[in-house]
């Protein structure tokens, strides 16, 4: 099987809802032939291409290079699909392996049983080879390997990335059910903020939202703190890799065109935002204070505000923010004409207790949690739900 390291195909999972946005990040990456999918983006590319979306991509999760793509009928089939693969060719023997199976209208009765085949045909093929197998490590893996079926083809990929790209190496201290740093990021970008505009996270928890902001108006790439699985497999080119990364730190600014402003009510949280910021060399990007958002003066200009506000997982809860959800409402409309907000909130009855009207509504997911994206045009007196 031949492996062409100029021209591969490649796929990178991503939120559910920012596709488009993907797509968008990959071909500024250089990336060719990209097709929007449900889930991610397939693309094309050479081997610094893989090297520049793990490195600088906000967006996706992974890049998993596919390495077969064949019909199959059976189990069977699957195990010598895997087996015709030359893994002892990409990576080494001592390296420990894990297997992840996924599929979608698949007919086999047990993807558990998929992903032992496969694992079985990569250790048989490396004892045909090699005469000995690799371990298994399903917690911290040297090297993994993704299969998915459809009703009639099985495609493999290894993966590139190892832990997911949404772990950027930055956040120390993280709060309840933070939002995930690619979807913050997607979020920025699927708003249209630019880093002239100001921005504001006025329940900023743990900082997500600011992390990822400073870091696009500072154009510090997204991984540059962090490693990668590449650099264990045999066809890593370490001098390709070091001119990428080069290449993307001569970029990184040193001013921001402006101001980044954060807050939040709780006094832990905005200590854990410092931290994550002073451990990513972040603080001097953004302007952090201690206020309610009932009572928080806005910036001037005026600009962005995008936020995760709280959301009722408990019966109690929901009636806290039954008389919450109102009143922020009246702050934004008496404190904050001018701005656009927008809302991230698993909470669908959000804009009934706003009581604004939204201008735009979009569906995404934060990990496995639906939720909604409200667009706010904040102007006085205005846009009240009767």
């Amino acid at each position: 099987m031949n492996f062409d390291l100029h021209h591969v195909r490649l796929f990178s999972p991503c939120p559910r809802g920012l596709e488009r946005a993907l797509a968008e990040e990959l071909a500024a990456l250089g990336a060719k032939e990209i097709a929007p999918l449900e889930g991610g983006v397939a693309y094309g590319g050479d081997r610094a291409v893989c090297y520049r979306v793990n490195l600088s991509s906000r967006i996706a999760s992974r890049v998993l290079w596919q390495i077969a793509e064949v019909a199959y009928r059976d189990e069977q089939d699957v195990y010598e699909a895997a087996y015709d693969v030359p893994w002892h060719a990409w990576f080494a023997l001592q390296c420990k392996i894990r297997v992840n199976v996924a599929a979608t209208r698949c007919p086999l009765k047990s993807l558990d049983y998929v992903t032992l085949r496969i694992k079985d045909a990569i250790c048989d093929r490396f004892r045909a080879e090699q005469g000995e197998r690799p371990d298994v490590d399903t917690r911290a893996p040297d090297v993994r390997i993704h299969a998915f079926l459809d009703a009639r083809r099985l495609t493999l990929y290894l993966d590139t990335s190892g832990e997911p790209l949404f772990k950027r190496g930055l956040r120390t201290v993280t709060g309840e059910a933070p939002v995930r740093e690619n979807l913050a990021a997607g979020i920025l970008r699927l708003i249209g903020w630019t880093p002239d505009v100001p921005l504001l996270d006025p329940m900023c928890g743990s900082g997500t939202f600011l992390l990822e902001a400073a870091q696009i108006a500072l154009n510090v790439p997204a991984g540059l703190r962090r490693s990668f699985a590449f650099e264990k497999l045999a066809f890593h080119d370490r001098g390709a890799w070091q001119r990428v990364r080069r290449e993307a730190e001569s970029r990184i600014r040193r001013t921001l065109p402006a101001p980044i402003h954060g807050a939040d009510v709780d006094a832990a949280a905005v200590r854990a935002a410092a931290a994550n910021l002073r451990s990513a060399g972040l603080s001097a990007a953004v302007r952090l204070t201690q206020a309610d958002v009932l009572e928080l003066a806005p910036p001037q200009p005026p600009g962005l505000l995008v936020t995760n506000p709280p959301y009722a997982m408990r019966l109690g809860e929901r009636d806290a923010l039954a008389a919450f959800y109102p009143r922020l409402g009246d702050a934004l409309k008496a404190r904050f004409a001018g701005w656009t907000a927008y809302l991230l909130t698993a909470d669908l009855r959000l804009p009934q207790l706003i009581r604004l009207t939204p201008s735009r509504r979009i569906p995404l997911f934060n990990g496995a949690l639906e939720c909604r994206l409200f667009e706010f045009r904040i102007v006085k007196g205005k846009m009240r739900k009767k």
